[in-house]
């Protein structure tokens, strides 16, 4: 396991038994999801921003073992991580969502008073408020939601709004500032597969046959993996923080995993929707409805059909779900160094829990998924994969290295 020495006893003194950067997590998820209903393209970039501030305080109070993300605040080892991990979540949060002030400061007096009073405590408090204080003043005009629009075709292969609400969104995702590569473009997909060509062929007779709303042929366990994978309060999110339970990280170990995880997924979805915007390619809705126009034979149109899934609203190639998830799970393998490890995830909306044997395993059938969903080709999900992989590659060579 790619994992770093235990915070070291003096700055876990006056820690309760629960891991701090969990409960902030869940905290997040609660602030980002529950409440302000950010969608994945959104999610992303908030999880990020709180995962490295806390990042960064734990790595300063332990010595500074790792690469800092943006810096290590001055430390003399002796602060509290409970309350570093408060400050650092908390004031990140608080400045995302301004509207959440007062529930978000709830949390953090009553994390703060479960701390006995004191040097170490201050200091804690500290150090995390100036780790969230280099976030936020990071993360200023980076881009993030942004007035870009995304180009709405009309000739074949091009990207259209599409039912039932026609919507479109999020345009602005490939052109924020990244965490780590960078920029947006350093990663490309190949051009999407010809529409005269086999592989479109195979890939539009798929998705029309399986991930039909009315499909005869998906079984109940690919309908409920669709749903589960679709569900946008993302069963990732509790998967991570069971892999740090199952794998007995201490805090500064969650800390980084955290955060190589949230930054690089995020910086996934950068350079993925960079692509979708450079290639701004229909999605099957809308090229099942118009096969009629695509000049391949092997393909005949169905007007009225329509996928199991609600289509997301911008361009399909690469998948955006494909690139977060194969950037996951490969950092995943490599953290742990190893595939096989047990996992599970539960969905609201499927209303089930799904088991995973391996890292590998969850990639593959999310590949499947958007298929069996109606809402991808599975050229797009292959190479979406590969997308997050190399953001994944570029990220652990560059960053959260060891320092010693």
């Amino acid at each position: 396991m790619t994992g770093p020495a235990p915070l070291a006893a003096a700055a876990t003194s006056g820690t309760s038994p629960a891991n701090p950067v969990v409960t902030w997590d869940l905290n997040a998820q609660t602030a980002i999801w529950d409440v302000a209903a950010q969608q994945p393209n959104e999610q992303v970039r908030s999880f990020a921003m709180v995962s490295g501030a806390v990042y960064d305080a734990l790595n300063a109070i332990a010595g500074t073992p790792y690469q800092p993300y943006l810096a290590a605040p001055p430390s003399s080892g002796t602060e509290s991580a409970d309350a570093a991990v408060a400050a650092a979540a908390h004031d990140v949060l608080a400045a995302l969502f301004p509207g959440q002030q007062e529930r978000l400061r709830a949390q953090y007096d009553a994390a703060l008073a479960a701390i006995p009073d004191g040097r170490s405590k201050q200091g804690g408090k500290t150090i995390g408020a100036r780790a969230a204080a280099a976030m936020v003043a990071a993360r200023q005009d980076d881009g993030a939601f942004g007035d870009q629009q995304w180009r709405n075709g009309t000739r074949p292969g091009q990207w259209r709004p599409t039912p039932p609400l026609f919507l479109s969104q999020g345009a602005w995702t490939g052109h924020m500032r990244p965490f780590l590569i960078p920029r947006a473009s350093m990663f490309r997909t190949p051009e999407p597969p010809r529409l005269t060509g086999n592989t479109y062929t195979r890939d539009l007779n798929e998705v029309k046959e399986v991930g039909s709303a009315t499909s005869t042929v998906r079984t109940r366990d690919q309908t409920e993996a669709a749903i589960w994978w679709h569900d946008r309060r993302s069963a990732s999110w509790e998967i991570k923080r069971q892999l740090a339970t199952t794998q007995q990280l201490d805090a500064l170990q969650t800390a980084r995993f955290f955060a190589m995880t949230d930054l690089i997924v995020a910086d996934s979805g950068v350079a993925c929707f960079s692509q979708k915007d450079f290639w701004s390619y229909w999605r099957p809705v809308t090229a099942i409805q118009r096969a009629d126009t695509d000049g391949n034979p092997r393909t005949t149109a169905d007007p009225g059909w329509q996928s199991l899934l609600v289509t997301p609203p911008f361009p399909e190639y690469p998948s955006g779900h494909a690139c977060g998830t194969g950037a996951r799970m490969s950092l995943y393998q490599h953290f742990f160094g190893r595939d096989d490890i047990a996992f599970s995830g539960s969905s609201v909306d499927s209303g089930t829990t799904r088991q995973f044997t391996s890292f590998s395993q969850a990639l593959d059938e999310l590949i499947g998924a958007r298929v069996w969903g109606g809402v991808h080709f599975r050229a797009a999900d292959v190479e979406g994969a590969k997308l997050g992989e190399e953001v994944y590659r570029y990220a652990v060579r560059h960053y959260f290295r060891p320092l010693r």
